[in-house]
This record gives C-alpha cells, structure tokens and sequence, in this order.
C-alpha cells in the first residue's frame, strides 16, 4: 500500500510540474501590464489616464498568475485594465467582470469576440416526444448553432455548454419564445451539425422529434462587458 501510495504521489507531482511553470510570475505580469495594455491605451490621451479601482485592477492582475499563458484571455484581461486605465472609460469596468473573465473558457471568449457586434444566434433545440401529440417529452439536443464553428472554438461540439455558461454568468439571454422570421438562417445548423444524425437518434428511440426554434443575444450586462473586456482599443 505505501508503495503504491509513493507511486500515485510520484505521478502527481509529475502531471502537476506543467501547470506550475505556466503560473506567471510577477515579473511576467509586468512586462505584460508595460508592454500590451499601453498599446492599447496608445491612443488615449495622456491625461485622461489615472490610477484604475483597486477592486478591479487588483483581482485582474492577480488572475493573470493563472491565466496569462492563455492568449485569447489574457487579451480580455488587457482590454479590461486599459478600460479602468481610461477616465472616459472606467465606469465601464464593473468589478465583477475580473471574477466572470475567471469563469470564461478559451473557447467561449472567441464567442464573445465574435458577437461583440450585438448580432443575436440562430438556435435550434431538438426534444424528444412522446408522440406527435405531444403529451410528454424532453429536450433531447439543446442550443444546436453554428457560432461555435464561426468562431474558430478548438471543441465547437461543446458550444451548447458554451451558451449554458453564459448565460449562467448574465452574458446572454437565451429564447424560445420568439424565432426569427426569416427560416434561412437557420439552414447552417442542419447543414452542419449532423441534423439529421440527431434526428434519426430521437427516432431510433421509438420517439418523435420536435424541432423548437430560437436565438440567444448579449444581455446588458453582456453588451457591457464586451465593451469593457472584448472589443480591442487597438
């Protein structure tokens, strides 16, 4: 047993190494602090830089330890602090923004970048009924999209997680009340994500698929993050 405990210690210490040498150091959040937030407030006035809220400067440099190996999100962590850096901007650097970019994937910050514009997604859910009257049933595939594959996310196939988290954090708001008018736009989504794969799996069950359209759009909150976090200054 004490053998066998040393060994799995052993191969912990070792799976763990990697992860310590990506724990930044002071000395890396500086050179990132001097060199890539000032680009990006190289445009600001000089006076209107001043000294930023401790409650958000403090906890984003000290995420950075843990997050700034990543590209995609020490970006966002950058945009953060040139915004609180910024007296026409500070007020946009709401204090929790530093513990929901905690929260944020890689993959879900590329889906931020790409509907920062305000654009709404184009959603499908596929439930599984009872029968095509309808007396029971559950969601079978929810938040099907293709925003995932428009993003360039390492695993589009976890994007309906992705929107579940988002929305969790008050980024997005998520409906099925209300679709759009126009039914082209959700062509991509059979066309790519094995729709009718889905489909038959509902079948194949002895149930019926019905198919409930949707879309999911920044909440104010989330359109105010991104203008804090997501849109770059440069």
């Amino acid at each position: 047993m004490g053998q066998a405990l040393q060994t799995v210690a052993k191969t912990v210490h070792i799976a763990l190494t990697p992860v310590s040498a990506l724990v930044w150091g002071y000395d890396q959040i500086k050179d990132f602090v001097s060199k890539k937030v000032s680009e990006k407030l190289q445009y600001t006035p000089i006076e209107r830089i001043e000294s930023p809220s401790p409650n958000v400067a403090g906890p984003a440099l000290e995420a950075l330890r843990y997050v700034g190996y990543e590209e995609n999100l020490r970006e966002l962590f950058a945009n953060l602090l040139a915004t609180s850096l910024d007296a026409e901007t500070a007020k946009q650097a709401h204090p929790s923004f530093v513990e929901i970019l905690k929260q944020v994937t890689p993959d879900e910050a590329k889906i931020l970048v790409t509907i920062s514009d305000g654009r709404s997604i184009p959603i499908l859910t596929i439930r599984s009924e009872e029968d095509e009257k309808k007396r029971s049933g559950f969601d079978a595939y929810r938040h099907l999209c293709v925003v995932g594959l428009e993003s360039g996310c390492d695993s589009p196939d976890l994007t309906p997680k992705y929107l579940d988290n988002l929305a969790r954090l008050g980024l997005i708001s998520i409906y099925y009340d209300s679709s759009y008018t126009d039914k082209d736009l959700y062509k991509p989504i059979k066309e790519h994500i094995q729709f009718d794969q889905l489909i038959n799996n509902v079948k194949s069950g002895g149930r019926h698929p019905k198919i409930v359209e949707g879309r999911a759009s920044l909440t104010e909150l989330g359109k105010m993050f991104c203008q804090a976090c997501v849109i770059s200054r440069v």
